[in-house]
């Protein structure tokens, strides 16, 4: 399975933005500026999350974003589903019912083949397990002179911008 950047991008800017809770909203330019990405296109991905309920915009030059729930009730699955969707990553074709399969009679495919069941066991425990993490829970395990760092630096660009 591969997810796309904008699924990096987007937990790192909610656990910046668990660190940076209470100094109001953070603007796109500068959350784009912290990481070196592209403000254009991290701003899609920020949007995403809007819309999913996990970040709130406020418009305007001292606008921003800003976590819509606390820290502890964002899970990175929730992070995971706004930014790539909630469809499956493995989609069952029924290809044994084609080919060879297709002389078979329709009730010998009345269950899943082994293979969507093991695909499927294997999707469910991933989901499980970031459902089970929390921006709070990332944002309590990074060492503690990274977000001093990251803190100082919004401070500063918040002066020169």
């Amino acid at each position: 399975m591969r997810m796309s950047e904008g699924v990096e991008w987007g937990l790192h800017c909610c656990v910046t933005m668990a660190w940076l809770e209470g100094e109001g909203p953070v603007s796109t330019a500068r959350l784009a500026a912290s990481f070196a990405l592209p403000a254009a296109y991290l701003n899609k991905r920020l949007q995403a999350l809007v819309r999913a309920g996990i970040l709130t915009s406020t418009p305007g030059a001292r606008g921003g974003f800003q976590l819509a729930r606390a820290p502890e009730r964002i899970t990175l699955m929730d992070v995971v589903a706004a930014i790539e969707g909630t469809e499956d990553a493995f989609r069952c074709q029924e290809i044994r019912r084609q080919g060879a399969g297709a002389e078979h009679p329709v009730r010998e495919f009345g269950r899943p083949c082994g293979i969507s069941t093991a695909m499927r066991k294997a999707e469910l425990a991933w989901r499980r397990e970031l459902a089970a993490q929390t921006i709070a829970d990332v944002a309590a395990g990074t060492p503690a002179s990274a977000v001093e760092q990251t803190r100082r630096w919004f401070a500063t660009e918040r002066t020169h911008t």
